[in-house]
């Protein structure tokens, strides 16, 4: 039987990378995110099928279920990104609120959310896995909290869910080209400086991101579960 998964984000980026990984590795693919016509594009082009739904949005996230897979075998949660960088700088203690709930809605309520209404279609032995970020370990203020806060999650729902089988892990990438992460804010003065933090002198791209998490949510990857797995060059130390 053919093995479903859904990637959320999938229109872009990182997202787009796994979910074309695993559509060659023969998976039916299901990628979602906002904006339609950029789904449309990407999931002709990867031969994937598009469902465009806002994941931070629960009434969205509802009304998508009925064109969402009825058995899942793979989820990855790929949609968030550093709101701070599209926003200017807050001015006032509202503004501050704001950001941080926007903040923690766009990384970890749209993951919470989607695996949530998404669970009880989960098959024995899936596998879930969650963007995190090195960020979630080194600051970076809302960003970096909320994606603390995934690894927080993640480990619970692993041991709420391991008794099927199902595995539950992190993936945190650590710079990565040929995303729309950094909104071109991105110098290439603070592009060196960060390449410079890794072991083997060259930032990370989607491909290196996605070929981590087409093993972890592989058949051959059932007893990694509550992990959070760098993939940074060594830029953050797994220790």
């Amino acid at each position: 039987m053919t093995r479903t998964a859904v990637v959320t984000g999938g229109g872009t980026g990182i997202g787009k990378a796994v979910a074309a990984r695993l559509a060659g590795q023969g998976l039916d693919v299901v990628i979602t995110g906002r904006r339609e016509d950029v789904l449309k594009a990407a999931a002709q082009e990867i031969g994937a099928r598009a469902v465009a739904f806002d994941a931070t949005d629960p009434e969205a996230v509802q009304a998508a279920l009925s064109d969402l897979p009825s058995q899942v075998d793979v989820l990855v949660n790929n949609a968030g990104g550093n709101v701070a960088r599209r926003r200017p700088a807050p001015e006032s203690l509202a503004d501050v609120r704001d950001l941080w709930v926007a903040s923690y809605e766009t990384n970890v309520v749209s993951a919470v959310l989607v695996t949530t209404a998404l669970e009880p279609r989960l098959a024995d032995n899936a596998r879930v896995v969650t963007l995190g970020s090195i960020a979630g370990r080194r600051g970076s203020g809302s960003y970096g909290a909320a994606k603390a806060a995934v690894e927080a999650w993640t480990a619970d729902l692993a041991f709420a869910l391991g008794g099927r089988g199902i595995t539950v892990n992190v993936v945190s990438p650590g710079v990565t080209d040929d995303t729309e992460f950094f909104g071109g804010t991105l110098s290439e003065e603070r592009r060196k400086v960060l390449v410079g933090t890794t072991a083997n002198g060259r930032s990370g791209t989607p491909a290196d991101v996605a070929a981590t998490i087409a093993f972890l949510t592989s058949p051959e990857a059932g007893h990694i579960t509550a992990q959070v797995i760098g993939v940074n060059g060594g830029a953050g130390l797994g220790r």
